[in-house]
């Protein structure tokens, strides 16, 4: 009796010593075991289904392990199509053990998560021999239908191999939506071949670098050099290209404010028809007329022609077509929406964009599509079949469910890519602020509307301050990390400092595969308060648990050998700045923050 006792208890500690596998991310249910599967020379793969797509999606994602037929072989990976006992169409089971691995999916798509699971288990190797996988058992499904992230590439283009990598990346972390962010003022990025100078003009401005707000308008005689766009064969290919790793790509043609690409290339789309340029930049906004007149027969023609091209193009069932920021000013002088609103009734010029999307949306459902749009659609009237993305905040969101309308909540406070993620005096120049651990507490689902009716989320990189293919990585990931999981996994497994665990080891991951990150979690953060005696009061703190925060005034560098931060502290008589280093396992982490006197002054106004 007593050598079982003494069994059993060094089979519960041999358990408890099980490390828990770096994954996002989280699975839903995750069982670790005792052991691990060697991948060997001998390892064969075995695929219990004769649906050539699905055995392709299975060698694609584990490449090199060679495919047996026969029934039951031993030390295998087996993959099978077979239902799962409480588990949907994107879910999945996976049991590893020291003789194979058995993944069992009701779906194709189940069965590619799954297959995400199983890389995410294997270190990062130029071939998955000599490898092995921890011994566990996983059931796993999303929690949302929509998993998304949206990448505008009007702003600056990027090209199709980035594209592609883009996807690539969200494929491992299980997005499944790609919202295509194809047009806007500053670019037409898509072919459309019966209206040819939405490209051969649309997509070229002058070239420019800098901070958006200072970029220079256009000079006289200057050639529109800078720009691109996607043949409808490279859309087509990424479409493809998408769909083989289960993620929809959802096209967005922005109206009818932010067309300004349009307009310049067929001016007669506005209510004064005026010529105008392509612009580098945002400062034409309320100056220049960058709506299409929403009175004119003519402009309906002119969106049926792109949207029959795109419906063609795109086989998912979403068109989204904006609807956001339209300046309106233009359409308050304009003879002919002066008219229109007075046949039709309509009392503001809100009233008359509803006017404009609900006609609109007769256009989109023509093609056999669904509308989509941004959370300023439901101004002045909901189209009848329309889903909402809320951007502004949850307001929007809630307002158009509590309507009956579809929902996928993407408030710019926690889904908006391109902010701020870290300590502005240590980052590329944008605005706003929204830090990785502020989208990993992102909840979509308010508490007042129905749950069915959120569909679910999505981040946003847009592009204005995000010249390059590099830079978009940055701004994306980690907090991707963060979306992925606040998308995918049951709210009650999120827990930050364990989150923080598992996305250094995917550091790690995208160091071998050279994917570009920031590292801006490991900053100091710096906030100021005005004190009562005039004094300008400092406050440090860092997103990390368990970080020390090394502080200087006298514009000396510090370490830690510098004061402690333990509590705010007033900026000392005569100081200019303040710098900060954060220390963490006893070693300097993230970048020094500096911030000076100035800077805090405009801060705290």
């Amino acid at each position: 009796m007593h050598k079982l006792i003494v069994l059993l208890l060094l089979a519960v500690t041999a358990s408890a010593q099980v490390p828990i596998p770096a994954l996002i991310p989280a699975p839903q249910t995750l069982e670790p075991a005792i052991g691990a599967f060697a991948i060997t020379a001998q390892t064969r793969l075995s695929i219990l289904t004769p649906a050539p797509d699905v055995r392709k999606m299975v060698t694609d994602n584990l490449p090199g392990i060679p495919t047996t037929d026969m029934a039951r072989p031993t030390k295998a990976i087996t993959v099978r199509l077979a239902p799962v006992a409480g588990v949907g169409p994107e879910g999945y089971d996976l049991v590893v053990a020291p003789t194979g691995i058995i993944l069992t999916a009701p779906e194709a798509a189940g069965l590619f998560y799954g297959l995400q699971t199983i890389r995410q288990l294997l270190p990062v190797a130029k071939s998955f021999r000599d490898q092995s996988v921890p011994a566990l058992h996983i059931r796993d499904q999303p929690r949302f239908g929509w998993r998304g992230l949206m990448l505008d590439v009007s702003r600056h283009f990027f090209d199709k191999a980035f594209v592609k990598r883009f996807i690539d990346q969200m494929a491992l972390y299980k997005f499944n939506v790609f919202h295509w962010h194809l047009t806007d003022d500053q670019g037409w990025r898509i072919q459309i071949n019966s209206l040819p100078k939405l490209t051969e003009v649309g997509a070229w401005r002058v070239p420019r670098t800098g901070r958006w707000w200072d970029i220079e308008n256009p000079q006289p005689g200057e050639l529109p050099s800078y720009g691109g766009f996607y043949t409808q064969d490279d859309i087509r290919e990424i479409v493809q290209y998408a769909q083989e790793r289960h993620i929809t790509v959802v096209p967005e043609i922005d109206m009818p404010g932010h067309i300004m690409s349009a307009i310049a290339a067929y001016p007669s789309l506005t209510c004064g028809k005026k010529q105008v340029v392509v612009p580098p930049n945002g400062k034409f906004y309320k100056l220049e007329d960058n709506t299409l007149n929403p009175c004119n027969d003519s402009t309906y023609l002119f969106i049926d022609k792109v949207f029959t091209e795109i419906a063609q193009l795109f086989p998912g069932p979403y068109i989204h077509v904006g609807g956001d920021e339209a300046y309106k000013g233009f359409w308050s002088s304009c003879e002919e929406c002066k008219t229109t609103m007075a046949a039709n009734n309509l009392s503001s010029v809100e009233e008359l964009q509803s006017y404009f999307i609900k006609r609109v949306e007769k256009i989109v459902q023509s093609k056999g599509k669904k509308l989509i749009g941004w959370d300023e659609i439901l101004e002045g009237g909901l189209a009848p079949d329309a889903t909402v993305m809320s951007w502004r905040g949850m307001k929007g969101g809630i307002e158009a469910a509590k309507q009956g309308h579809p929902v996928i909540m993407t408030p710019y406070q926690f889904c908006y890519l391109d902010l701020y993620q870290g300590e502005a005096s240590a980052e590329p120049s944008t605005y706003g602020i929204n830090r990785l651990s502020t989208s990993y507490t992102f909840e979509p689902v308010p508490d007042s509307v129905d749950v069915n009716l959120i569909l679910g989320g999505q981040g946003n990189l847009w592009a204005e301050s995000v010249p390059n293919n590099r830079h978009a990585e940055y701004m994306v990931w980690p907090r991707a990390f963060a979306l992925a999981e606040v998308l995918w996994s049951p709210k009650e497994r999120r827990n930050w400092p364990n989150f923080v665990d598992r996305m250094e080891t995917h550091f790690k991951r995208f160091d071998a595969q050279e994917v570009n990150y920031s590292r801006s979690v490991y900053n100091p953060i710096v906030t100021l308060k005005k004190h009562p005696m005039g004094m300008m009061e400092i406050l440090l703190s860092s997103e990390l648990p368990d970080t020390y925060l090394y502080y200087s005034t006298d514009n000396t560098v510090p370490d830690d050998h510098f004061p402690l931060y333990t509590q705010p502290f007033l900026m000392p008589k005569g100081a200019d700045r303040v710098k900060v280093v954060a220390y963490r396992n006893g070693k300097p982490i993230g970048r020094m923050v500096e911030v000076t006197l100035p800077d805090m002054e405009k801060r705290v106004q």
